[in-house]
């Protein structure tokens, strides 16, 4: 492993918004508005209680990224954290970069002492996605995702 995994700081916010942008032209097909992607990269930056950014470093480059953002469980009387707006450079993956990530939000995550669980979506028809999850222990869920988006038209 030639990176290094640390907290993403107010100075990685364009690449973070970069990369958010290139995974839902990827991954979604959608060209998100890069103003307000900046702006919500800086707001969870800006405030620990909306969560945080983990990035992957290479020479000073950073090359894959995730975010972890909050869910309070009354069942559970817990919190899970949400991976969220996971990336890595094509030229970057097959080499172990999202799995060092999701294990540092592992580690952070239990170690944080309030945290039930980790949970993410990913698009059906991305199967090399879902393939990586399944093999880092994560199962399917029994649930079907539903939402009222105010913001992105489709």
């Amino acid at each position: 492993m030639d990176f290094a995994i640390r907290l993403a700081a107010p100075d990685d916010a364009p690449t973070l918004a970069a990369f958010n942008a290139a995974m839902a032209r990827e991954t979604e097909h959608l060209e998100l508005d890069a103003e307000r992607l900046l702006r919500g990269v800086r707001a969870v930056l800006d405030d620990p209680a909306k969560g945080f950014y983990l990035v992957a470093e290479e020479g000073g480059t950073v090359i894959g990224q995730l975010m972890i953002t909050y869910e309070w469980s009354d069942w559970r009387n817990g919190v899970f954290w949400w991976v969220q707006s996971v990336y890595v450079r094509p030229e970057s993956r097959g080499r172990g970069v999202y799995t060092t990530l999701y294990r540092e939000a592992v580690r952070r995550a239990q170690a944080a002492g309030d945290v039930c669980g980790l949970r993410l979506y990913v698009e059906k028809e991305n199967s090399r996605a879902q393939a990586a999850y399944r093999k880092l222990g994560m199962d399917e869920t029994v649930y079907l995702m539903y939402e009222t988006d105010f913001v992105l038209q489709r």
